[in-house]
């Protein structure tokens, strides 16, 4: 398999923080604004801007970061089945992937066209499930961070030509 560059490396690492940083950013402003919706500012406001904020920031932030994960663990050392914290990382960005493309973003683009007619139940929409959400991109953080739990199996172990030992 083929790997990068040093510089390369660099530049995809990059990448990823700032894309992550960006979604965990959204993430927040969804949250912002879900509480603000909650709390009685104007859904004529609220509402659509979260639609607006889902549909151009939020979901394809979630897509950059997936695909440049998903590129770091092929094109550098961590791999993507050799360290469990990778594997679980992938896992979650995964689920959180689906859900967002999936669930969230149809959810609250139909709360942004209701705005003021939305029910109590779309508004808690725009709460519970940032609010898991940034939970979740916080423990992927932990896990880059501190990354537990080490390989999934021990490394090929290389065979020493007969001859050769010594």
């Amino acid at each position: 398999m083929r790997r990068l560059s040093p510089a390369g490396r660099k530049a995809l690492l990059t990448a990823h923080l700032v894309t992550s940083l960006g979604w965990l950013g959204a993430d927040l402003g969804l949250l912002a604004l879900g509480v603000a919706g909650l709390r009685g500012a104007d859904p004529e406001v609220v509402y659509p801007a979260a639609a607006l904020l889902v549909t151009w920031l939020f979901a394809p932030l979630s897509v950059a970061v997936w695909l440049i994960g998903v590129a770091s663990a092929l094109l550098t050392p961590w791999g993507l089945l050799r360290w469990r914290w990778v594997l679980v990382k992938f896992a979650l960005t995964t689920v959180m992937l689906g859900l967002v493309l999936l669930l969230l973003t149809p959810r609250v683009r139909h709360l942004g066209a209701l705005a003021g007619a939305a029910d109590a139940h779309l508004r808690i929409d725009l709460v519970v499930p940032p609010a898991v959400s940034t939970t979740l991109l916080l423990v992927a953080t932990v896990l880059s961070t501190w990354k537990p739990w080490g390989r999934l199996r021990p490394p090929a172990r290389r065979s020493v030509p007969a001859g050769r030992a010594g």
